[in-house]
């Protein structure tokens, strides 16, 4: 007569846990990882040739700026130039991210936009009171000054002409401040126009466009 042979059992379900245990830990390295890589990497997605359309766009505005009969008109212009680039450079960076296929808000990318904006912000806001108390020739300067604070503040997530191109930016604009009146719209086609086209050209030529 054959032996009949019991059925085993299965393994109660805490013999299962090791393995499940096993798994959230491999996931959580993983995560810290990659979480890791994210900061120590810098943003690289700025598009240089963004920069130079940008700095295009300074200059045009310099010229149409120095012509204007009125502050106020002086401010509108300025002000579209403003907003054209920052249109630019959202587009041509958010392309340069794609063509790389890379996150434009990866870690680096969101800490840089996070560090630039409020200096912007504040730019903003002095600029409605600076204008208000008739205070038009502070404009320049205050720009490239605050400008050049944040590009410093956010390039140390990106590469490193980003910051040297903010601390050029901050010397015009103590130079803008100290110079006479007259020169404002120069120094600021040298600011918004030329160091975004010099430094522009060499971002794309070395990262990538």
């Amino acid at each position: 007569m054959a032996k009949i042979h019991p059925i085993q059992p299965l393994p109660p379900p805490e013999d299962q846990e090791p393995s499940l245990d096993l798994h959230a830990r491999a996931m959580d390295n993983l995560r810290f990882i990659r979480d890791t890589m994210e900061r120590a990497g810098s943003f690289t997605a700025l598009s240089g040739w963004g920069q130079v359309v940008i700095g295009v766009t300074g200059a045009l505005a310099s010229w149409v700026a120095s012509r204007q009969a009125s502050p106020e008109n002086w401010l509108a212009t300025w002000s579209s130039a403003a907003v054209v680039s920052v249109l630019v450079g959202v587009l041509t960076t958010a392309m340069k991210a794609r063509a790389a296929r890379m996150p434009m808000l990866s870690g680096p990318g969101r800490k840089f936009m996070l560090s630039l904006a409020p200096p912007l912000i504040a730019g903003g806001v002095l600029t409605v009171f600076l204008f208000r108390a008739g205070l038009v020739e502070l404009l320049p300067g205050m720009w490239m000054l605050l400008y050049g604070a944040g590009i410093i503040t956010a390039g140390a997530f990106s590469v490193s002409a980003v910051p040297v191109m903010g601390l050029c930016f901050m010397v015009f604009g103590a130079a803008a401040l100290a110079s006479p009146v007259a020169w404002g719209d120069a120094w600021m086609a040298a600011g918004f126009g030329g160091l975004h086209v010099i430094f522009g050209t060499l971002i794309a030529r070395r990262h990538g466009g």
